[in-house]
C-alpha cells in the first residue's frame, strides 16, 4: 500500500522524504529515516565541502540504503560541494535557493536523481525542462525559508501541469497529511518538522522541546523585509526582528542581524535568542520517537484514515 512512482524512482519503500534542514539533517538522522524505509537528506546548508564530505561518508558507514544530499546552491561552497556530492555519487540531491539547471547533466550521468525545491508552477514547470526528475513543491506552512502559496493550494495546482513526480512538503507531520498530500496529485511527501523529535536528530534537547510544546500559532514569520521571509517559532529573537523592521533598518543590517542564529540554538540550544526553525505543525508533534516509529506511524494513521473512508463509502 501507498506504493506510489517515487518509491520506484528513488528505490526506497515508503513514499516519505526527510527534510534537508540545516545544522539538523546530519548523517544520522539521514542515515535512520533511510533504514526506516523514506529516503534521508543530510543537509549541506553553508557547510563547506570538506564537512559535506564527512556526513556523506558517516551516512554510509549507518545504512545501506539510498540517501541524498541538499544542496543549497547560494552556499559559498556550492561549487566545492557539487564535486563532492558526484564523486561520492550520492543517490538523489534536492536543491534549494537557487537553480540547479547548470548541474543537472553532470549528475544525470552517474544516475544520481536531480529535485528541486519550488514555491510555485512557473518553477516547477522550468524545472521540468531542464531535465529534474521530480519537484518538491513546498508550501508557506513549512519551516525555515518560505514561499507564499499553501500546499493545500499548490500541491494540485502543479500536479496538473507537469508530468514528472510531485512530492509535497509543508504542513504534514502525520498519516492524515500524508493521504491528503497523495489526494492532491502528490506521489510522496517530504517531512521537516516531525523529524526534529526523532531520536537520531542530533540538536539540542531544548530545540526539541520548544517543537513538542509549541501551540498552533507559535510559528511565525520573520524577515519578509529582507525579501527572504523564514518561519520559526516565536520568542525574543522574533520579537527582536519585528521591532527591526518595524523601525524600518536596512535589508543588510537585518539579514547580519539574523546571521548564525540557527547555529545558536540548534547547538548551543538558546531557544530564546537563537532562531527555532519549524513549520505551522509543529504543534502537533507531541513527543520524541525514533525514526523508524515516526514513519510506521504515519502510514498507519495513513491507512486507518483510508480505513474509515472507505467505512463511509458502504455505509452510503
Amino acid at each position: 500500500m501507498f506504493q506510489t512512482s517515487l518509491c520506484g524512482l528513488l528505490n526506497i519503500k515508503y513514499p516519505i522524504i526527510q527534510g534537508g534542514m540545516a545544522w539538523l539533517a546530519t548523517a544520522e538522522l539521514a542515515a535512520a529515516v533511510s533504514e526506516a524505509g523514506g529516503l534521508g537528506i543530510i543537509a549541506a546548508g553553508n557547510a563547506p565541502a570538506e564537512v559535506v564530505e564527512k556526513e556523506i561518508k558517516k551516512a554510509k558507514e549507518l545504512t545501506n540504503k539510498p540517501f541524498g544530499v541538499n544542496i543549497m546552491l547560494l552556499s559559498p561552497f556550492v561549487e566545492d560541494v557539487i564535486e563532492v556530492v558526484y564523486r561520492e555519487q550520492v543517490a538523489v540531491i534536492t536543491t534549494g535557493a537557487g537553480n540547479p539547471g547548470k548541474y543537472i547533466d553532470k549528475f544525470k550521468s552517474i544516475g544520481t536523481k536531480v529535485i528541486p525545491v519550488v514555491p510555485s508552477v512557473a518553477l516547477a514547470k522550468r524545472m521540468e525542462r531542464l531535465g529534474a526528475d521530480a519537484v518538491i513543491v513546498e508550501g508557506t506552512e513549512a519551516g525555515g525559508h518560505i514561499g507564499e502559496l499553501t500546499t493545500m493550494v499548490l500541491v494540485p495546482q502543479v500536479a496538473s501541469e507537469i508530468n514528472i513526480p510531485v512530492i509535497a512538503a509543508g504542513g504534514i507531520a502525520d498519516g492524515r497529511g500524508f493521504l491528503a498530500a497523495l489526494s492532491l496529485g502528490a506521489e510522496g511527501v517530504q517531512i521537516g518538522t516531525r523529524f526534529i523529535c526523532a531520536e537520531e536528530c542530533v540538536v539540542h534537547d531544548n530545540y526539541k522541546q520548544m517543537v513538542i510544546k509549541a501551540k498552533d500559532r507559535d510559528a511565525v514569520v520573520t524577515a519578509r523585509a529582507t525579501g527572504h521571509p523564514v518561519r520559526v517559532l516565536k520568542n525574543k529573537l522574533t520579537r527582536d526582528f519585528a521591532q527591526l523592521e518595524k523601525e524600518g533598518v536596512t535589508k543588510e543590517a537585518l539579514e547580519e542581524f539574523g546571521s548564525g542564529k540557527l547555529r545558536v540554538a540548534v547547538i548551543e540550544g538558546d531557544i530564546e535568542n537563537g532562531s527555532v526553525m519549524a513549520g505551522q505543525i509543529a504543534s502537533m508533534v507531541k513527543e520524541v520517537k525514533t525514526s523508524h516509529e515516526i514513519i510506521q506511524e504515519i502510514i498507519e494513521g495513513a491507512k486507518k484514515q483510508l480505513g474509515l473512508l472507505t467505512i463511509y463509502d458502504k455505509e452510503e
